[in-house]
């Protein structure tokens, strides 16, 4: 069969594309997708870790137990120096990074008029820090005076 025209050929891909979509329709979900006895859970505990008596899930369990052996002396040794470093409960309270002064400038505000209508405000007096942020010493660093 030769087809002449675009339109001849624009129809039989239709008709193929709508015969397609109705045997999608029409096939079984179970033959497709059947059930079984197993659920998600087994599924899972099976691919991590084999069936229950099979050579690969021993394996498996055999890496995990090496890798949760104890700390050797050496380790335990690297791990002390460190202890400086490493934030506790402890540490926190006595800060590795000392806040620097930053001395607090008092000043009087003397009574004046304020806003649109001239409002009276009482004088006042109020503090305030010299420096704008914060500043912090490094590790070591030397915060007190001289």
């Amino acid at each position: 069969m030769y087809l002449h025209t675009s339109t001849e050929r624009r129809f039989l891909a239709g008709a193929w594309l709508t015969l397609a979509m109705l045997g999608g329709c029409s096939t079984d979900k179970e033959k497709l997708l059947p059930h079984g006895a197993t659920d998600m859970l087994d599924v899972w505990q099976q691919g991590t870790t084999g069936s229950a008596g099979s050579a690969s899930g021993r394996m498996l369990l055999d890496a995990r137990q090496a890798l949760r052996r104890p700390l050797e002396p050496r380790q335990t040794a690297a791990r002390n120096d460190n202890a400086a470093f490493t934030r506790t409960a402890e540490n926190e309270i006595h800060s590795q990074f000392k806040r620097l002064p930053n001395p607090d400038l008092v000043m009087y505000v003397f009574p004046h008029l304020a806003g649109s209508d001239p409002v009276p405000v009482p004088g006042y007096t109020t503090v305030f820090p010299l420096y704008q942020r914060v500043q912090y010493a490094m590790p070591g660093e030397r915060t007190e005076d001289y």
